[in-house]
This record gives C-alpha cells, sequence and structure tokens, in this order.
C-alpha cells in the first residue's frame, strides 16, 4: 500500500477543487434551508394567531398524522431515509406547538 505524503505549501491535492465546490453546495443548500425554514415559521405563526384567536388547540394530532404520511411517502421517493423525515417533521412540529402554546398564553 502506498504511503501518502501531505502536499507542500505549493501542491494542491487534485481533490481539493472538487471538494471545496461539493462544500460550497452544502453551504448553499444550507442555506436555502434556513430560509424556507424561516418561511416555514412565518406561516406557522399565522395559523398561531388563527389558533389562538378561535380558541383551538395549539397541536392538531389529526393533521400531524397525516404530514408525516406524506412526507414519508417524499422522503421515500426522494431516496431519503423516512425515519429520518419524520424525526425532523417531528422536531419541527414540536416548536410550532411551543410557539402556538406561547401565543395562546399571550
Amino acid at each position: 500500500m502506498p504511503s501518502e505524503t501531505a502536499p507542500t505549501a505549493t501542491e494542491t491535492p487534485e481533490w481539493r477543487g472538487e471538494l471545496d465546490a461539493l462544500r460550497g453546495s452544502i453551504d448553499n443548500i444550507d442555506a436555502a434551508l434556513i430560509h424556507l425554514l424561516a418561511e416555514r415559521f412565518k406561516c406557522t405563526q399565522k395559523v398561531g394567531r388563527l389558533k389562538a384567536r378561535f380558541a383551538l388547540p395549539p397541536a392538531d394530532p389529526a393533521r400531524e398524522a397525516q404530514q408525516i404520511a406524506r412526507l414519508r411517502s417524499l422522503a421515500e421517493g426522494a431516496h431519503l431515509d423516512p425515519a429520518f423525515a419524520e424525526k425532523f417533521l417531528a422536531f419541527i412540529v414540536q416548536e410550532v406547538i411551543r410557539h402556538h402554546e406561547a401565543i395562546a398564553r399571550n
């Protein structure tokens, strides 16, 4: 097995450009995810205010179950682990419910 030596200051490994490009893409996707989450939470804040105005409960288990099924199906179609998608949605829903409860208290 050949030993690899660390590149000198004047050498750039052949993989460096590809790795940097991939990381740049990941950074852009992360930024898009943050902006999308911000938009989603703007909508859920409006839902929370509507629920508070009409004294509706902060959580909607039937809606949550529909969303879980929908996102698991989307994840499968996108070749993403459906269990991961469900955990991700559960985390978001938990935060939304927390916001709705705070809105209802105020």
